[in-house]
């Protein structure tokens, strides 16, 4: 019995000495819905009633962003670009930095103002700046969300302020709200140097901004993205983050507290950078050969970069072999099929990507036969 009892004890040492596994995904989060997404893949790691159509408060601004961001692209407006209030802008409730009617702000500042603390008065004086009214903004928002393939969403407004006409039917879902958010993430970089703001000013440093993002401080390597809060739509958040290359989005609706909002993404979080990794194996570079072509090989190339997100346990086994045909005869067309390139874990195929023809080869014309032949022969001799 006393050896039974020592080594009883000597067992209950071991297992309290034992990491705490990370590694299951949430039964359940506190919030109506949630989604992570990888932003690199765009693949689901996880999802909680997903396409629950739900009032999204201002994560609405996601989108908001992405339409500022992409004008900027354009070229159709500028950073330095001088926005006025008017009244309506200068009229919004909720969060804001209280616009006066005719006060003039740089654009900078007012995605500044938006991103870091949810200004309504900067969305709406941004929206009638690029669209001419908030309406035709709104319009373009909705176009874009059908683009996207945003199918839960409608947008009557550019804030998600929900005492204002048709609030009613503005919904989205947390799977929507990843998409937007990884639209903007991964095209729009810049949009980073705003939402990492801690505390900042406008006005020349009279008035200051504190991020409503609480993760952005606390959450390590926390890149954004954007809060969200009404009555009518609780607590709600889209956080991104990056660590070790790979970059995700947590996304949460209808969480009764900020402090559950907060807990959801972070879990979320958490899960995905314990137990998945974003992996581009180094692919060689190698050609085929080509008979009667004007040139003698063509670089093969794969049709899209071997980027995965796979399970952090295999990592270490991912090996990779390019199959390319052995010669190909001219002409070659660009793009054309010259073998595959496959990806393995273990013994597991994880993806299968085609290799093409980086340009096209024409074939020699008869004259310039000729003339190869006749080199031919002159070095020989």
């Amino acid at each position: 019995m006393k050896r039974l009892g020592i080594i009883l004890v000597a067992l209950c040492m071991l297992i309290s000495c034992l990491p705490l596994s990370v590694s299951a995904a949430p039964a359940e989060v506190p919030a109506k819905s949630a989604v992570l997404m990888d932003a690199a893949t765009g693949t689901i790691l996880y999802e909680q009633n997903a396409h629950e159509k739900l009032a999204p408060a201002s994560v609405t601004k996601v989108m908001t962003m992405l339409l500022i961001m992409e004008a900027i692209e354009q070229g159709r407006i500028g950073w330095d670009d001088m926005v006025t209030a008017s009244e309506a802008a200068a009229a919004k409730g909720g969060s804001q930095i209280y616009l006066k009617v005719g006060e003039t702000m740089s654009v900078t500042d007012m995605v500044k103002s938006i991103a870091v603390s949810s200004a309504n008065d900067c969305a709406c004086a941004m929206a009638e700046h690029i669209a001419g009214s908030e309406a035709a903004f709104v319009t373009q928002m909705n176009a874009r969300a059908a683009e996207l393939g945003m199918n839960d969403t409608h947008f009557v407004n550019c804030t998600g302020l929900d005492d204002e006409p048709n609030a009613a039917e503005h919904l989205t879902s947390a799977h929507d709200i990843a998409i937007m958010s990884r639209q903007l993430l991964a095209n729009h970089p810049d949009i980073k140097k705003f939402t990492t703001i801690w505390m900042d000013t406008v006005r020349n440093g009279t008035f200051g901004l504190s991020n409503t993002n609480k993760l952005v401080r606390f959450y390590s390597g926390a890149t954004g993205l954007k809060t969200g809060f009404t009555a009518k739509a609780g607590y709600c958040l889209s956080a991104s983050a990056q660590r070790d290359g790979m970059e995700l989005i947590a996304v949460v609706m209808g969480s009764e507290t900020s402090k559950d909002r907060f807990a959801a993404c972070k879990q979320l979080l958490d899960y995905g950078f314990a137990n998945y990794a974003l992996i581009c194996p180094d692919v060689q570079q190698e050609s085929v050969p080509v008979q009667l072509g004007t040139d003698g090989s063509v670089k093969a190339v794969p049709t899209k970069d071997p980027m995965l997100l796979i399970d952090k346990a295999q990592a270490n086994t991912v090996n990779i072999r390019t199959e390319l045909e052995d010669t190909v005869t001219a002409p070659v067309s660009k793009g054309q099929r010259l073998g595959t390139l496959t990806i393995r874990a273990g013994d597991q195929v994880l993806a299968q990507i085609p290799m093409v023809a980086q340009e096209a080869v024409p074939k020699l014309t008869m004259g310039q036969m000729f003339v190869k032949i006749l080199k031919q022969i002159t070095m020989a001799k």
